[in-house]
This record gives C-alpha cells, structure tokens and sequence, in this order.
C-alpha cells in the first residue's frame, strides 16, 4: 500500500544535499510530490521540507535515512500523513479560540483530533463535551500550581498529546513544563508581538493610541513571549475604539492565526532556526 510521509530537515549548509535526500527517496521508489527549501544565510543553516509517497514502511525509510541524516549532521523528522496527531487544547474564561479549534477540527480543516480540553475554569465543560471530548479542569492557584502542571503533564502522556495549544490560556505555564515539552506548546498572543508582551496588551495598545492592533502565534519557551514565531496578521483600527472595542476585533485575528499557525505545525510545515522559525507555505 502507497503511503504519503513528510520529511523535514536541517544541517549546516552544504554541496549535496538536495541531491543526497533526493537519490535516496529515488532508490526506495519514493514519488517526490513536493520539495521545498531555504538556506539562510545568517547563520549558513540549511531546511527542506519533502512531501512524498512510498510503498516502504516509515521504519523501512527512517532506518535507511538515518546514515544520509549522520554524514550531514541532520536534525530531522519523517512523519507518516496516515498519522492524525493528538492535540490537547488549554483555555481559561474566554472561549473564542477553543470553540473555533474544535470547529475546525470537527470538519476536517485541520489535520488531527482532539484529545482534551484543559481549564482553569469550569465554563467550557459544556462546549468540549458537546464535541465529545474529555474534559479537565485544573483550577490554579500559587499553593497547587506544582501538583496541577504534575496533573496537567499526566494528560499529556494519558491521551498520547504531540502538541499542547494555548487558545488563550492566561496562566504562565512554569519553566518545567516549558522544557518537558519543547517545540511541543503553541500559544496565541493577542498582541503583534514584541510589542505589548505580558498581560492586557489591548489596554496597552490603547495607551499608545496604536493604529494597528494584531496577534501572535508563537511556540511557547520558559521566556514569556519570547517564543519563536510562527503566523501574524494585523488589522486597522482607530482612535473612537475602546479597549473592548480593541478586544473585539483581535478575537477574529487570534482565531485566524491561531488555526493558521497550528495548521503550518500539524502539517510539518515549521522547523525551527534558533530564535526564529522557517514556515514553508
């Protein structure tokens, strides 16, 4: 049976390396349906993203792959697309971004399931269960915030989770955690970062009579905010908004770039260079 993989890489820039993955998917009957790559020539790092299918097993290609990975020092992952990776989705009172993430993965636009929701709050009980799936609420505070991350990390491993979303989940996430899972959280900020990091930024926004209000999709490290980035958008607004007015119209962004920037993820179109990301359309 044909089966479709992607394969992602990066390894200092070099003669070769197109020529090397390609004569190796070649030899294994690999039917290459897109290829694309970047060399950055800051830091000399070389990515390459390849879509192709084979009747050879992941295994089969990964043992075989794996020399071609060590005589090029390549950090690199192969995927199969038969794979529907588990996402576990966390949100605190508002609500906006999960019910449009669950949304989305009911009709199939993002690539994957469900496997839990997680809350501070009690509020969206209703809303995950309505899409039939568990939900667990970990209310927070300074005394058990240790023994619920401990809960939270127990879910990760329960429901076999690949990547954690923060679909405005408004608790910091504590620096274990953060390394337990690296390149495995995603948040969305309601701010055009690096401006107005931390909390409120809309009333930030409004202090600064900004012209352009926007949202952050980034990969979440133990630097608050300061993740690499992975979608943006931006939209106008004017000087009569109020910070609810502000508010309202980022909820439309944030939804947007948030499905946007798990999409690229979900669909290993992200590899990470550094500080920064490399998405490929």
């Amino acid at each position: 049976m044909t089966r479709e993989y992607i394969l992602t890489l990066s390894c200092d820039d070099r003669l070769g390396i197109v020529y090397a993955v390609s004569g190796y998917l070649t030899r294994r009957a690999g039917n290459i349906e897109d290829s694309q790559q970047f060399s950055d020539s800051s830091t000399s790092r070389f990515f390459m993203r390849v879509k192709f299918s084979s009747q050879a097993s992941r295994d089969e290609l990964a043992v075989g792959f794996a020399e071609i990975a060590r005589e090029f020092g390549m950090e690199w992952q192969l995927v199969d697309r038969q794979d529907r990776p588990r996402v576990l989705i966390m949100a605190s009172k508002q609500g906006h971004c999960l019910n449009d993430l669950l949304y989305r993965f009911r009709i199939g636009a993002l690539r994957g399931e469900v496997g839990a929701v997680v809350s501070n709050h009690a509020d969206w009980r209703g809303l995950a269960e309505a899409a039939d799936v568990p939900f667990h609420h970990l209310s927070i505070t300074p005394q058990n915030k240790d023994d619920q991350e401990r809960r939270l990390l127990d879910l990760v491993t329960q429901h076999r989770v690949d990547v954690v979303v923060l679909a405005r989940y408004m608790q910091i996430l504590s620096n274990s955690v953060c390394e337990k899972l690296p390149g495995r959280i995603i948040n969305i900020h309601h701010s055009f970062l690096p401006s107005f990091k931390g909390a409120r930024p809309y009333h930030q926004a409004f202090d600064r009579g900004v012209k352009l209000i926007g949202a952050t999709c980034h990969y979440v490290t133990a630097d608050l905010d300061e993740g690499p980035i992975i979608e943006q958008e931006v939209t106008r607004v004017d000087h009569a908004m109020t910070p609810a007015d502000l508010a309202a119209a980022g909820h439309d962004l944030e939804n947007a770039v948030l499905a946007r920037g798990l999409a690229a993820h979900l669909d290993g179109r992200i590899i990470l260079n550094g500080s920064k990301t490399v998405v490929f359309r």
